[in-house]
């Protein structure tokens, strides 16, 4: 099959021509016919797999069979998905594949200013990529007006839902007119989302091109052993002794990504951050950067993985394991795409078993393990690691010894002030005048130098006194 059998006009057969394409994926052979006859559609298939074109295509062949006025500038279609990423690659697909075409798009997204946005808008575009908060920022600011919409597209559904983003999406449901087709995609799809889809589809065509929650069978999987503590200085031994020059890894928290990228630089390797707390420009540049080979390692939290589109990624690394399965799926469905080779690695320490476990559930199967001498989980238990245990025995006893041999001279110590204490303290009490006490002497009228240990007789009136040696 080619892309000329499924009926696209010839101003998009021109476009993916000269995007290098060919032959459609298995899930736009199947997408694009149901798109371009007007149905609804619910379709599934794994990352990487060419979904993005199996809706813009045919999003922009019914545009385009009816044009707009112009001078009301409404928008005509609209295409919902969470991450930043993810929306402006799509918005690079749409113009990629509609360069031909009369049709105008853009892309919003949070993190950057609102005013560019607005005026972009201001001119009338027909298709809108958008993220669901910054979208009903505009909504509620009266730059957006969706009552004109005739598509809408979901992607990443069930990401959107795991987000927290269904209560944004019903509002956005509400808002465009309920006469519309209505596109759901998604990697993989859980029982809610099946669910969610029968209050926003009419009588929709089910498409899966592949079984739930599976991989593409072109990433090769590796569990890695180690401890915990060994993890960077593993990676960091990967990535050197293979020569890999473009790795993904993933981490769960933004500290986290930001720590392991500080401490890959220190080793030499060209890294840079991607998570949610960095600014867009920040983001766009570390991508960029990446791409182009500029920057070796790429760290990225799992806000980034779905929206992460890299021609012929060859590693990714889970440097932790997420603690959503799926996300699993979706961190190592970046590499292995549009029917290339990938490899996707796993370093997993004995606290990340019952992740590790509840992946592999997920996935119908065991993934391989493969034990790295000197990094593996008992590696800090074996003897020929730093010290023999009979060399640590001895080494403590000797610690152990000195302790003791500190601790009985303080006591020893200790002991000689208290008695002496007790001592000076006995004697005082003993003496009816103690001893050095001028104040003592005052006190009790008793005249006199304390240190001489007798009264001083006092001179009379018109006494003189002796002379010395008189």
């Amino acid at each position: 099959m080619n892309f000329e059998s499924l009926g696209l006009n010839a101003a998009l057969l021109r476009a993916i021509n000269e995007q290098g394409y060919t032959q459609p994926t298995p899930i736009q052979a199947k997408a694009i016919p149901v798109v371009l006859s007007g149905r609804d559609l619910l379709a599934g298939a794994q990352t990487g797999t060419g979904k993005t074109a199996g809706f813009t295509l045919p999003l922009l062949h019914r545009l385009n069979r009816h044009p707009h006025d112009r001078k009301h500038k409404n928008v005509r279609a609209l295409i919902v998905t969470p991450p930043r990423e993810l929306a402006a690659q799509i918005g690079e697909s749409v113009n990629d594949y509609g360069r031909h075409l009369p049709l105008r798009s853009t892309v919003i997204f949070g993190g950057v200013k609102i005013g560019p946005q607005v005026n972009r808008l201001k001119d009338g575009v027909d298709i809108i990529i958008a993220t669901p908060g910054r979208l009903l920022d505009h909504v509620s600011q009266g730059t957006i007006d969706l009552s004109k919409i005739e598509m809408l597209v979901l992607d990443e559904a069930d990401r959107m839902l795991d987000m927290g983003f269904i209560h944004d999406i019903r509002r956005i449901v509400k808002l465009v007119p309920e006469k519309r087709q209505t596109l759901l995609f998604s990697a993989t799809f859980s029982n809610e989302i099946r669910q969610l889809s029968k209050g926003l589809l009419h009588s929709p065509e089910s498409i899966d091109v592949a079984p739930r929650n599976t991989t593409a069978e072109r990433i090769e999987q590796r569990i890695l052993p180690v401890a915990k503590s060994s993890k960077r200085a593993l990676l960091s031994w990967m990535i050197g002794s293979n020569n890999w020059r473009q790795v993904l890894v993933f981490t769960r928290t933004k500290h986290g990504a930001n720590r392991l990228a500080q401490q890959l630089e220190r080793d030499g390797l060209t890294t840079a951050a991607i998570h949610g707390n960095k600014s867009q420009g920040a983001r766009t540049r570390a991508l960029s950067e990446f791409k182009s080979g500029k920057v070796q390692v790429l760290v990225a939290t799992d806000i980034a993985a779905r929206g992460l589109d890299i021609e012929q990624l060859p590693h990714v690394v889970n440097y932790e394991l997420p603690n959503v399965p799926e996300d699993y799926v979706h961190r190592i469905g970046r590499t292995g795409r549009a029917g290339m080779e990938g490899e996707a690695v796993s370093l997993v320490s004995p606290d990340e078993n019952g992740n590790l476990r509840d992946i592999e559930k997920l996935l119908g199967r065991k993934i391989p393990r493969e034990h790295v001498e000197g990094f593996d989980q008992d590696a800090a238990a074996k003897p020929n690691v730093r010290h023999s245990t009979s060399d640590k025995a001895v080494e403590q006893r000797k610690r152990q010894s000195r302790g003791s041999h500190n601790s009985n001279d303080r006591r020893i110590a200790r002991n000689s002030r208290s008695a002496k204490r007790s001592q000076d303290k006995n004697t005082r009490s003993n003496s009816s005048e103690p001893s050095n006490t001028n104040a003592w002497r005052r006190k009790h009228g008793k005249p006199g130098n304390a240190s001489q240990g007798k009264p001083v007789r006092r001179r009379t009136s018109g006494e003189v006194p002796a002379l010395l040696g008189g």
